[in-house]
């Protein structure tokens, strides 16, 4: 799988986990230059607090468009150490 915004792949790996429909990518799949650590976050009853990151591609800003849950509940302990995806950005096979 392949995570693409402003044209550039910014993730991709054979290993992703699905939930609700949302591929979380494995953090290292990650290209970390182009991660924006944000102050959002937002709580799941059943997964947690979400932790987000805005990205930044040649001097674009999508604020907000990756999540994480950095203490997942244990009834979400597979996406511990991923990172999802929305706001334009673009999940498909690679």
């Amino acid at each position: 799988m392949q995570a693409i915004w402003n044209g550039e792949v910014i993730a991709e790996s054979d290993d992703t986990v699905v939930v609700e429909n949302n591929h979380y990518f494995p953090l290292d799949s990650v290209r970390q230059d182009v991660l924006r650590p944000s102050q959002y976050e937002t709580v799941c009853p059943w997964k947690g607090t979400a932790s987000y990151y805005s990205l930044e591609v040649d001097g674009k800003l999508n604020q907000d468009a990756a999540w994480y849950y950095a203490e997942p509940k244990e009834a979400a302990a597979e996406i511990r150490d991923r990172v999802a995806f929305w706001r334009g950005v673009e999940v498909r096979a690679g």
